[in-house]
């Protein structure tokens, strides 16, 4: 009987053993795609970057045009009107001011919300890093209460069938 316990017990810690190593495998393989992730995560960011400064510069550059179009159509109107009856804020130089001033408002906001993306990604990796600390700590504990409660039942059962054989000898003696 003790050495099929022992057989048993071996058994099962091989196959405890082969699952630890199954495990390892797997999160060695894990931590090797890493610095894939970590250069995807990169190219992203800077391919945002980029096309949010590729985005401002067409755009800029397409309204350096509109404006030259325009003002060469309307500067002589303009400032005909202008001179007769707008003050200093309606000139066609004050208006093209306003209007880069506007576009590059614009583009600044459009970087900082890339920006802030950003900063919302880093944030959610922070709490899901926190949320797999826990949830590593929590299965720790979990196992130690595994433990402690499957020694209680061994101590109760030992202690039972010693309570058991222990009756079972003094009734043994007073049937003879």
């Amino acid at each position: 009987m003790s050495s099929n316990k022992e057989k048993n017990r071996e058994i099962f810690n091989i196959t405890l053993d082969e699952t630890k190593s199954t495990v390892k495998k797997t999160t060695d393989d894990a931590l090797k795609e890493i610095p894939r992730f970590t250069k995807a995560v990169n190219e992203y960011q800077e391919e945002t970057i980029q096309a949010t400064k590729d985005i401002a510069d067409s755009f800029l550059d397409s309204q350096k045009e509109v404006i030259h179009s325009l003002q060469s159509l309307w500067v002589p109107y303009i400032e005909n009107v202008q001179n007769s009856y707008l003050s200093y804020w309606g000139s066609p130089q004050r208006v093209t001011e306003n209007y880069a001033r506007t576009v590059s408002n614009i583009t600044d906001s459009t970087i900082v919300a890339t920006r802030l993306s950003n900063n919302v990604l880093f944030a959610s990796m922070d709490a899901w890093k926190n949320s797999i600390q826990h949830a590593k700590d929590n299965a720790k504990e979990f196992s130690r209460l595994n433990i402690n409660v499957a020694k209680s039942f061994e101590n109760v059962a030992k202690d039972s069938l010693r309570d058991f054989s222990a009756r079972e000898e003094v009734q043994g003696h007073t049937r003879q």
